[in-house]
């Protein structure tokens, strides 16, 4: 923001004429960094999904459901699969559509609005993701454990003995919490200096319009 800065500076030096040309070069600049922001975000999670999509082709749940004997689930699986990317095809057309609009606003009020309802929009698609995650560790490791027949020695060692029952739920905990960090982590930095920017360009939106 160190144009805004030197802008503001040259502002509060000169006559009122100068003030309300400040005021307007403030908006355009302001207007084309939250532009662009909201593309970047836009951009990013279409790779996102790009990406999601490879690792899926490379580790194929089919393949595994298939190996422990229990195809009958594939349908389901899928199912919740195209339900995801629906709901992630229409947080993308979300952004995009909030990139439209803000790139042609051309008022402070509604820019200011349409910035909010972008932070907000991130944010649900963010905390839906890791919702997702939540669900996607837990059934995973409900299939494992209860229908992956390399689990019948542990489940006899379990049925033996508490404290390997008590052992192997601290393991899952422990990995599901580290995952969800990283994840938790990966969508603070990229996501959230993005939203941080965001919000610092509708704070100094506030300041013009008051």
């Amino acid at each position: 923001m160190k144009e805004l800065d030197l802008l503001k500076k040259d502002w509060q030096k000169d006559d009122h004429s100068f003030e309300q040309v400040s005021e307007i070069e403030i908006y355009k600049m302001i207007h084309k960094k939250s532009s662009s922001i909201v593309k970047w975000i836009l951009i990013i999670s279409i790779l996102e999904v790009l990406l999601w999509t490879c690792l899926s082709v490379c580790f194929d749940s089919d393949e595994y459901l298939e190996k422990i004997q229990h195809s009958e689930f594939i349908p389901y699986f899928e199912v919740l699969t195209y339900a995801n990317y629906a709901v992630i095809l229409v947080f993308i057309y979300l952004f995009y559509k909030n990139f439209i609009l803000i790139s042609t606003t051309a008022s402070t009020k509604q820019l200011m609005q349409d910035i909010l309802k972008t932070r907000k929009t991130v944010q649900y698609y963010v905390w839906y993701n890791l919702a997702m995650l939540v669900f996607s560790l837990i059934i995973g490791f409900i299939i494992a454990f209860v229908y992956n027949p390399e689990m019948e020695l542990l489940k006899d060692k379990i049925a033996e003995n508490n404290k390997v029952m008590v052992i192997t739920v601290g393991v899952l905990l422990l990995i599901s919490l580290l995952l969800f960090g990283l994840f938790w982590l990966f969508y603070r930095l990229v996501y959230g200096i993005l939203l941080r920017r965001l919000y610092a360009n509708y704070k100094e939106l506030k300041k013009i319009d008051l």
